[in-house]
C-alpha cells in the first residue's frame, strides 16, 4: 500500500481575548462550544504571555478578542494569540473582531500620517490570521486592507428589530449625524419602511478630535421621532450636537442606534444631559457599570456572530445572513 487514508474531519474550536470573555462565553452558548481553557498574563514589565492547555493541531480556530479601552494591549494580545495558534499547528485561524481597532484611521487627511487600519490588517496577517469577521466597519473599504477574506456584519438588523417594535405608530425620521452616514441612514430608511431621511450639516476642525460643530439639520423632522444612526459613540459629541440641533428643530423625541459604544469620557456624562430619551447599541464592547445609564439599552451580538461562524465553518455563505449586503 502506498499511502495512508485518514478521514477527513473539522473541528471548531473557540479562543478568547481578556477583553470581553463573556461576549466569547455567550457565542459558545449559542454555538454549544466553551473557549478553550488558557493562561494568560502579563509579566511585571508589561509583556503578554499566552498558552492554550488543549490540543489546536488541525482545528478551525476562532478568535474572539473585542478591541475596547486599552486597545493596544488587546491587539497585541490578539497578535500573540494568533502566533500561539499558529505554531500549535491550527489548520485555519479568523479573528473575530466585533470591534476593528483603529478604523477611524483608514486614509490620510494631511500629509505625515499613518493609514493605521490597513498596519492593524497587515500585523493580523504576519501574525497567521487567515481570515477576519468583523461588525459594522467604520468605512467598507477597510475590507480591501486584509489580504484574505473579511466577512463584514452588520447589526442593523438587530437595531431596526427593537427600534420598530418600541416606537411602532409613531412618526419616525432617520437622521445621520453627518454626511458620511449617509449612505448608512438610506439603508436604515429602507429597513424601516421608507421613512424620511435627514441629516445634519456639521464642521469639524481636523486639528481637533472629538471637537465637533453641529450647524443646522437637512430634512423632515419636526414633530417626528428622530433616529440618529452611527457606527459608534466615543466621546458622545457628534451624538449630542446632533440631539441639540434637533430638538431645536421640534423633534418630537430623539433616539440613537450605534454599533459600537466606545463611550470614552466625556460621553456618559453627556448622554446623561442629552435631550435623548433612549440610547439603542450591542455589547460589541464591554459596558462598565459606571457607564451604564437607565438611557442606555444594550442588545446582544453573540447570535448574530455565532451565526456567521457556524457558516464559516460549514463553508456556508456568511453574505445571506444580510441580504447581499457586503
Amino acid at each position: 500500500m502506498g499511502s495512508i487514508v485518514a478521514e477527513n474531519r473539522k473541528s471548531l474550536m473557540l479562543f478568547s481575548g481578556r477583553g470581553f470573555p463573556e461576549l466569547a462565553k455567550e457565542i459558545g452558548e449559542v454555538l454549544g462550544v466553551a473557549p478553550t481553557p488558557a493562561d494568560a498574563y502579563e509579566f511585571a514589565n508589561g509583556e503578554i504571555f499566552v498558552r492554550f492547555k488543549d490540543s489546536v493541531r488541525g482545528s478551525d480556530a476562532f478568535v474572539v478578542q473585542s478591541v475596547t479601552h486599552g486597545v493596544n494591549t488587546w491587539v497585541m494580545e490578539t497578535l500573540i494569540m494568533i502566533d500561539a495558534l499558529k505554531r500549535g499547528s491550527a489548520k485555519r485561524i479568523t479573528v473575530v473582531l466585533p470591534f476593528y481597532p483603529y478604523a477611524r484611521q483608514d486614509k490620510k487627511h494631511r500629509g505625515r500620517e499613518p493609514i493605521s487600519a490597513r498596519l492593524v490588517a497587515d500585523l493580523l496577517k504576519t501574525a497567521g490570521a487567515n481570515r477576519i469577521l468583523t461588525v459594522d466597519l467604520h468605512t467598507a473599504q477597510i475590507q480591501g486592507f486584509f489580504d484574505g477574506p473579511v466577512d463584514h456584519l452588520f447589526a442593523m438588523d438587530i437595531l431596526a428589530e427593537y427600534v420598530q417594535h418600541k416606537y411602532a405608530g409613531r412618526p419616525m425620521t432617520v437622521v445621520a449625524p453627518d454626511s458620511g452616514r449617509v449612505r448608512v441612514a438610506e439603508r436604515w430608511t429602507d429597513r424601516l419602511g421608507g421613512c424620511p431621511l435627514a441629516f445634519i450639516h456639521k464642521t469639524r476642525d481636523p486639528l481637533k478630535p472629538n471637537q465637533v460643530v453641529a450647524n443646522r439639520v437637512v430634512g423632515e423632522v419636526e414633530g417626528r421621532v428622530c433616529l440618529i444612526v452611527d457606527d459608534m459613540i466615543d466621546t458622545g459629541g457628534t451624538i449630542c450636537g446632533a440631539a441639540d440641533i434637533l430638538r431645536e428643530s421640534g423633534a418630537a423625541d430623539v433616539i440613537v442606534a450605534s454599533t459600537h459604544a466606545l463611550l470614552s469620557d466625556p460621553a456618559t456624562e453627556r448622554l446623561k444631559n442629552a435631550p435623548i430619551s433612549e440610547v439603542v447599541v450591542t455589547n460589541t464592547l464591554p459596558l462598565p457599570p459606571e457607564k451604564q445609564l437607565d438611557k442606555i439599552t444594550v442588545l446582544s451580538i453573540a447570535p448574530l456572530l455565532a451565526r456567521a461562524i457556524r457558516e464559516v465553518f460549514d463553508d456556508g455563505s456568511v453574505t445571506t445572513l444580510f441580504g447581499g449586503l457586503s
